[in-house]
């Protein structure tokens, strides 16, 4: 497939999303828009964005999303976006109970959403506890705390959630096959979160669509993991004195620490080895489902600039 192919596929997949997202939009506002005491109300869920990326921006005094001024941050928003991102998040048993309820899997499709949402509540709580706003502890930022709020935070709701869903639609519903699928998909999903910390700081913001605070907000991310395990003293030093800090200049120490560390090169042999990993993975734990799905989602987050 050649640029021109792939630009054409890339914007039919788009037209394809926004039709079919206007339609559910559609589905859960129209019978409800007119309606003299819920009207208003559902006027303004129309207005519709993720629930978990609404929380986790306010979580995160966030300013941009997706290119976008983040929800809350929006003229007569604030904290009321917390009752929008419940909103939000009923919508999601309201379309499923409006499309599958009569289908075999709609049980388990349930029980699949209310899983991830607790363990993607879970992981959120690990990154707030591990990194409060305001109260730096270089101490708690090791690997395997990392890789605890990866896996609960991200990896589930991002990668295992829509595959296993259509696994279950599929009549795929073995616990066996949940389980090997969740191997290659948990592998994935840790990748992707290490290469978001990345894009967070190294990342484009025209790109990305959003400035990365990660920083100033004392993350545990992937590169001051990372910068602990390779710094000397003294540069970890340098570390406790500017990380989790507003202040333009202490933020430019931290990167330019990150980049004496060399931490993009180190990011872009991670990512070759998770790629080498995630394919024998995909080999091994593959069936009963073509490796072409694992392969084919692997190929739209690896050396992605946004």
């Amino acid at each position: 497939m050649n640029g021109n192919q792939k630009l054409e596929a890339c914007n039919q997949d788009w037209q394809d999303f926004v039709q079919h997202f206007s339609q559910i939009v559609k589905v859960l506002t129209e019978d409800e828009l007119g309606h003299p005491e819920t009207g208003d109300a559902i006027a303004r869920l129309k207005e519709l964005q993720a629930f978990f990326l609404v929380s986790d921006d306010i979580m995160d005094s966030s300013l941009t999303r997706r290119g976008q001024i983040c929800w809350y941050q929006k003229p007569g928003i604030g904290l009321d976006a917390v009752n929008d991102a419940l909103l939000l998040e009923a919508c999601i048993y309201r379309l499923l109970k409006l499309y599958c309820r009569e289908q075999p899997y709609y049980l388990n499709l349930l029980d699949l959403f209310l899983q991830s949402s607790y363990q993607t509540e879970i992981g959120q709580t690990l990154d707030l506890i591990t990194a409060p706003q305001g109260h730096v502890d270089l101490g708690r930022y090791t690997e395997k705390r990392y890789k605890s709020i990866v896996k609960y935070k991200t990896a589930f709701y991002s990668f295992y959630l829509p595959v296993a869903a259509a696994m279950y639609m599929a009549g795929i519903d073995g616990e066996k096959e949940h389980a090997n699928a969740k191997k290659i998909l948990l592998e994935m999903g840790e990748f992707f979160q290490i290469q978001d910390d990345y894009l967070d700081l190294f990342g484009d913001p025209s790109v990305t669509g959003k400035v990365g605070t990660d920083i100033q907000d004392n993350k545990c991310s992937w590169l001051v993991v990372q910068c602990l395990l390779r710094a000397t003293p003294q540069q970890r030093q340098i570390l406790e004195e500017n990380y989790g800090q507003k202040d333009p200049e202490k933020v430019a120490q931290v990167k330019a620490l990150y980049e004496a560390l060399d931490l993009p090169a180190v990011f872009l042999k991670y990512e070759e080895d998770s790629y080498s990993r995630l394919q024998s993975l995909v080999e091994q734990y593959s069936a009963p489902l073509p490796p072409a799905i694992f392969l084919e989602l692997a190929k739209k987050i690896y050396k992605r600039k946004k």
